[in-house]
This record gives structure tokens, C-alpha cells and sequence, in this order.
């Protein structure tokens, strides 16, 4: 490993996502599971007990930039694997079932530990500059899709 800090660019990002992804993959593989389902349990949890069904298809298209096809055949499997489930109280909106939280609760507790990990001795201040960076990259390569589409 080099000390030196290379300039950032799309190629850096791209490998410590990269490199982030795979060891998260191998915990979701572990536990029988995809990242597009981890992305979607995910924001099921931050969305609270339950969610509109459009709205989660949407937000899993956002974080994942993936075909509306895609994801709403990532949520229907879930559905039928019964990692989700249609809310009794209203019909247009998915949670969780028990398997569906746990599955979150494990692969989350798992991939907190490799965090850990990965950004243990880093200063808080050089994860404040980095967050503020990628954020800002996201926020323009969003706009550059949004002028796209």
C-alpha cells in the first residue's frame, strides 16, 4: 500500500467502492442475499414501519440508478420470499416481516464490524472532508442524469 495519497478522481472512488462492495457481498452471499435486496431492506428500515410501494420503488431506483423493471422485480421476489410484506393498515404499502428484519439486523451488524475496521485511526476531520466531497460528486452526477434523461 502506497502512503501516498493519490489525487481524487472517478478511479479512486470507483476501487474503494468497489472494494467496500465486495466484502459486503460476501456477507449478503453468506446470508442468501443481494446487494439490490440490501439496498431495499435498507430503505425500508430508514423509511419507518412501512412504506408506499411507488415511493420504495423510487428510492431504490435512486440509490441504485437501476431499471424500474429491475427493482420492482427485486421487491416482488422479496415479497415473495416473504423478506417483505403487504401492511395490513393499507394495501399500497410494504414492511418488513420478522425473516425481513432479521436478515437487515445480521448484514447490518456484520458489515458494521468490516466498517469498523475499514475506517478505524482515520481522523473525524478527513471523514468530514471526504463526506462533503462524495457528496458533492453525487449531488453534480445526479444533475448530469437528471439533464439526460
Amino acid at each position: 500500500m502506497t502512503t501516498t495519497a493519490p489525487t481524487t478522481n472517478g478511479r479512486v472512488i470507483a476501487l474503494a467502492h468497489y472494494a467496500s462492495r465486495a466484502l459486503l457481498e460476501g456477507v449478503l452471499t453468506r446470508h442468501g442475499a443481494t446487494f439490490e435486496q440490501s439496498v431495499t431492506l435498507r430503505a425500508v428500515v430508514v423509511a419507518g414501519d412501512s412504506v408506499d410501494r411507488d415511493a420504495l420503488v423510487s428510492d431504490v431506483i435512486g440509490s441504485l440508478k437501476a431499471d424500474e423493471t429491475l427493482v420492482r422485480g427485486v421487491i416482488d421476489g422479496m415479497t415473495d420470499t416473504k423478506l417483505l410484506e403487504q401492511d395490513p393498515a393499507q394495501a399500497s404499502r410494504l414492511r418488513l416481516t420478522q425473516a425481513g428484519r432479521e436478515l437487515y439486523e445480521s448484514t447490518t451488524s456484520e458489515t458494521a464490524e468490516i466498517s469498523a475496521r475499514l475506517y478505524a485511526d482515520i481522523p473525524a476531520e478527513d471523514l468530514a472532508v471526504a463526506g462533503r466531497l462524495l457528496t458533492l460528486i453525487t449531488h453534480r452526477a445526479n444533475a448530469e442524469l437528471a439533464a439526460r434523461a
